[in-house]
């Protein structure tokens, strides 16, 4: 039964909605411990985050055990506080991916439980709450309750200003937020104040050119093309690109690294843990040798000659930028887990998708001025292949380099570009030719 009959709710004892606070009449009866005002919000909690969460909860509200120690007890508390920390973290990312997704009211329930478990661990008047404020306020906004938007940030405006100890990431998100209240308003001279002192706070706390200050510089472009002033919005929006170009680029050279270290040691530890080798050639040659070839056996001179590392692509072609390292991509690596099984190794869900945001915003807005300048549509397309092959969705990578492609061939672009397009393809197509698994 899920329902709750008041009978039977101890004397003194007040049961709220997790959603709205108002007087429960349902209880999940899969944790027991989360109650809700009916079937509406307990279903949209339920999609939101609860269903990930609901087993977690348990331990959390419900009493502690007896302890035969002070020592034992200790340790009880530690564990509670950590399992809170990191429910605070994890239903903190699931709404911001939510609203990097625009699915806002999904984003309302999972910036609840951040907000309560930061209240649980850190009190009532913590700056650590502000990031959950700022969270509310922002879905809030996007489902067009301003008034309730604007009360969220003033909660999180006056405990920055109480606060000693506030740090520039968190009003760099405060900054931001207002900023948004008053596009929201039409109010843009003061929007234009909030985000440039996001783009300072962000830039004290990361660097100007992180891509945690690139948000500040897109809701700052947006303005001004909203403005019609074009040529700041074009600065604005290239320095973005250049920014996620960048990080992209330094991620794939990590992780391409991390690829080649990982097959050196796969070697070695066949060898140690087996003592196998190969009969024929070198008798230190790993037993792995075998997994590492894709192709049917080779003599030691045609394997001499395979090793060269074929470029298909590098780097700095793949850019079309300057000064950055080439990095050879070969074809012929073994199927290791690489890259990740997400790109979560890299950034978590909400940068993700806060990536896929910004630069399918970015490439739209191209998109209407290819035909004056196609160099900047195809730029931003490169790099949303080059996303979306970290993030192995090979089918979405194969689907821009088309749109490139076709783009370079339509605007008569330097056969060198259109090769440089045609690599990033065979990339791909050798990706999905051996999956990694």
């Amino acid at each position: 039964m899920d329902r709750i009959y008041p009978l039977a709710v101890p004397k003194g004892r007040r049961l709220c909605c997790e959603v709205c606070e108002a007087p429960a009449e349902r209880v999940c009866t899969a944790c027991t411990v989360t109650y809700y005002c009916g079937l509406v919000h307990q279903r949209a909690d339920w999609s939101s985050i609860h269903e990930k969460i609901c087993q977690l909860l348990i331990p959390l509200r419900t009493s502690m055990p007896f302890y035969n120690s002070e020592e034992e007890r200790r340790h009880g508390l530690q564990q509670l506080q950590q399992r809170q920390k990191h429910l605070i973290e994890f239903c903190y990312t699931v709404a911001q991916k939510y609203l990097f997704e625009g699915k806002h009211e999904a984003a309302v329930p999972a910036a609840l439980h951040s907000l309560r478990f930061r209240m649980s661990v850190h009190g009532l008047s913590s700056v650590e709450l502000v990031p959950a404020y700022l969270l509310l306020a922002e879905a809030s906004l996007g489902l067009g309750q301003i008034v309730q938007a604007e009360e969220y940030l003033s909660q999180a405006q006056w405990t920055v200003l109480k606060s000693t100890e506030c740090c520039y990431a968190t009003q760099s998100l405060l900054h931001r937020n207002l900023g948004l209240l008053s596009i929201a308003k039409e109010n843009y001279e003061e929007a234009r104040y909030h985000l440039a002192n996001d783009i300072y706070f962000a830039s004290c706390a990361f660097g100007t050119e992180d891509i945690r200050t690139s948000g500040g510089y897109f809701h700052l472009a947006n303005i001004f093309y909203g403005l019609k002033k074009l040529d700041l919005a074009d600065t604005l929006y290239t320095k973005i690109a250049e920014i996620w170009s960048k990080y992209l680029n330094n991620r794939y050279q990590v992780l391409s690294q991390n690829r080649i270290q990982q097959i050196d040691l796969l070697g070695k530890r066949f060898e140690t843990d087996t003592g196998l080798a190969e009969a024929e050639g070198d008798p230190k040659e790993s037993h792995c040798d075998s997994f590492l070839h894709l192709g049917p056996k080779k003599s030691r001179a045609q394997d001499s000659e395979r090793e060269k590392p074929e470029t298909v692509a590098t780097l700095s072609n793949l850019w079309g930028g300057a000064g950055l390292v080439e990095l050879p991509v070969t074809t012929w690596l073994p199927t290791c887990t690489w890259p990740p099984a997400s790109f979560l190794s890299i950034a978590d869900e909400a940068q993700e998708a806060e990536a896929i945001q910004i630069l399918t915003s970015i490439w739209n807005i191209r998109e209407s001025t290819s035909n004056t300048d196609p160099q900047k549509t195809i730029f931003v397309l490169k790099i949303l292949v080059m996303l979306y092959y970290l993030m192995m969705n090979s089918s979405k990578a194969q689907e821009y380099a088309m749109r490139a492609f076709s783009l370079a061939k339509e605007q008569h672009l330097s056969v060198n570009e259109q090769s440089t397009i045609e690599d990033l393809l065979n990339m791909i197509s050798a990706e999905e030719a051996h999956p990694i698994t």
